[in-house]
């Protein structure tokens, strides 16, 4: 498994080549100069495979979209191409870290010094001083260089990054034949079967598709799944719907695919070499220590000449002159700054640690000091991402729910509310942790884990307060759905419909911009009617009021769907054949999700030393403010 770092790695290289593969790709068909080295381009975009017929793909691969490769073909194309692996980053020998340690600039400084005090002495053999003070020079080097190598080794572990991250078998069809080989002797054009729960084995062009869904988060970082397709939709090789990657994760339906790269070809592979070959920028720490060292040694150099020529004038002896120069040069060496340095820089790595915070270089720990803006995520970061409901608005009134310092204010059996909760207990995918539950049955609501997110969460307790949300659920089984992403910023459900047994309901939920946009109706004491300008208003009004208190708040709607959207009608939910417009409104539900008691100190810190603190968050600016 990847760690943290590596994965967020990842993903900006994949977020960055992928930006960059469609800038090119748009100056290519505009017929521009791309601006880049054509070899460094075509590794990143030159990828025909998503592009043309399966026909075309197949015939090009030299293999069959029934039968699959012959075993003739699949060997050459292995012996050609090497084994379905993907070749571990190139670790330096620690001979030669060791060795790096002596040789910036600073060090180098110290050892010049050491050897000049060695020929001061073998000029001036009757005092050892210079013979010490030569010694104690390279001591300092050595120890100062031993001090960072273990420090440093201490904190870098051995990052195995692809080790166990290939699958171990994959459904292969070869000679017509079906059978579990072991994925590293997959080759180009192999005809591979993707089952759910599979983790792909290589680059696939789809060509069978049976509701395919990925997760791609090792390539993205996004967790939420995306369904494949076998018709090209961009191209982009990165974007298109008509690939599957290597290293994701089929998590829902079947698909059928040929395998169109393999190994370090792969676009996993090739990320990982371009977040691996990323070079090392100096900090701000060595390049002002290295100005320190010219300034310094040009200053020693100059007084070490002048005393030189004045002991000339004066008439001293050749070897008491230079004796006396080396003398003014090496005591103009900061002898002890390196150690200091070092040793600041571990300390503050320690109590680092101690927090949790690995510093692999030394060197990095300067940069926090040199910090001037904190971009900051809001949830479960600023806040302790335990979401609470503590307002709901409906027939256009805000009510108060039950929390610790507030009592209920609603009516649980108005027609508006029951709307309402139908929509929050079944437009959501959270739920508490059965494996929890069943090892502790009496915990309570409140403290209950969840699978899902902190709203969704915070909705769960909220309505299981009420009514087992289970059994509303049950009550209501859903039929299909849009899960939430960023860029809607809403989600959908369609569900059996309790209330008129045969017919299904349209549940929406998200961010009330979004959702009343789409509204022309109002539930109001469980009637619909048309949505007056004057409805528009009081919704605003309740919202502002909201949101001025940092509360979050979700928006709910809800269609009742025509008889022809019955549970045996194809819902298509990446290009939606049902209503997405003229919903009725039902009302908001209001969140807050506390500071963590650590956070107002610490952003106040982080001001009086000059550091600009940005939260990040997808909230309404009213409840970020």
């Amino acid at each position: 498994a990847m760690s943290t770092k590596q994965e967020l790695e990842m993903a900006a290289a994949y977020s960055e080549t992928s930006s960059r593969v469609a800038d090119a790709l748009e100056k290519k068909k505009a017929g521009k100069s791309t601006g880049k080295d054509p070899d460094d381009l075509k590794k990143e975009i030159e990828m025909w495979e998503h592009k043309v017929s399966v026909e075309e793909m197949c015939e090009r691969l030299g293999t069959s979209a029934e039968n699959g490769m012959t075993s003739a073909n699949a060997a050459a194309v292995l012996a050609r191409d090497g084994p379905n692996m993907l070749t571990p980053p190139k670790q330096k020998p620690w001979w030669v870290k060791l060795g790096m340690q002596f040789l910036n600039f600073f060090a180098i400084l110290l050892q010049v010094a050491a050897i000049i005090s060695f020929i001061g002495y073998a000029l001036h053999p009757e005092s050892s001083d210079h013979l010490i003070l030569g010694i104690v020079l390279y001591c300092v080097v050595i120890l100062t260089a031993l001090f960072t190598f273990f420090q440093e080794g201490k904190s870098e572990k051995t990052m195995e990054k692809f080790k166990n991250f290939l699958p171990p078998e994959s459904l292969i069809t070869r000679d017509g034949k079906k059978s579990k080989m072991d994925a590293s002797v997959i080759v180009v054009g192999d005809l591979i079967d993707i089952e759910l729960g599979d983790k792909l084995p290589a680059d696939c062009r789809i060509i069978v598709n049976n509701k395919l869904k990925v997760d791609n988060s090792s390539l993205t970082g996004e967790a939420e799944p995306l369904s494949r397709t076998v018709e090209c939709t961009d191209d982009n090789p990165l974007e298109t719907k008509n690939l599957a990657f290597f290293g994701t994760l089929a998590v829902e339906g079947t698909a059928k695919g040929i395998v169109v790269n393999t190994g370090d070809r792969t676009v996993f592979g090739r990320i990982a070499g371009l977040a691996a070959s990323a070079g090392m920028e100096e900090t701000t720490l060595q390049i002002e220590i290295h100005h320190f060292v010219v300034i310094i040694s040009a200053i020693a150099i100059s007084l070490g000449v002048i005393f030189f020529v004045i002991g000339i004038i004066k008439g001293t002896g050749w070897i008491d002159n230079i004796v006396f120069c080396i003398g003014i040069i090496v005591a103009n060496v900061p002898e002890g700054l390196l150690a200091t340095v070092t040793v600041s820089l571990t300390l503050t790595a320690k109590r680092m640690a101690k927090k949790n915070v690995l510093v692999k270089k030394l060197e990095c720990v300067e940069t926090l000091g040199s910090c001037t803006t904190i971009c900051s995520d809001k949830t479960g970061t600023l806040t302790q991402n335990r979401m609470t409901i503590l307002h709901l608005m409906y027939n256009g009134r805000i009510e108060t729910a039950k929390t610790t310092t507030t009592e209920q204010s609603f009516d649980f059996n108005d027609p508006t509310f029951k709307a309402l909760f139908l929509g929050a207990c079944n437009c959501a995918k959270a739920q508490f942790d059965q494996t929890e539950l069943a090892e502790h049955p009496d915990r309570p609501i409140d403290e209950r884990a969840v699978m899902g997110d902190a709203s969704e969460a915070g909705i769960l307790k909220w309505a299981e307060k009420l009514t087992p949300v289970m059994e509303e659920r049950a009550k209501s089984p859903q039929v299909s759905g849009i899960p939430f992403n960023s860029t809607n910023k809403f989600m959908i459900t369609i569900n059996k419909d309790c209330n008129n047994p045969g017919r299904l309901i349209l549940l929406m939920k998200g961010a009330p911009e979004r959702i009343i946009e789409r509204c022309s109706m109002v539930l109001e004491n469980g009637q619909e009617r048309g949505m007056t300008a004057r409805d528009n208003e009081v919704i605003a009004e309740n919202l502002q009021t909201l949101m001025e208190g940092g509360e979050r708040v979700l928006a709910f709607a809800q269609y009742k769907l025509e008889s022809k959207y019955d549970e045996n009608y194809e819902f298509d939910t990446d290009n939606p054949n049902f209503p997405l417009q003229g919903l009725t409104f039902v009302g908001l539900a209001a969140l807050l999700d506390p500071p963590r008691e650590t956070v107002p100190y610490a952003v106040s810190t982080c001001q009086q030393a000059g550091i600009q603190v940005i939260m990040v968050t997808g909230d309404h600016p009213d409840t970020a403010k």
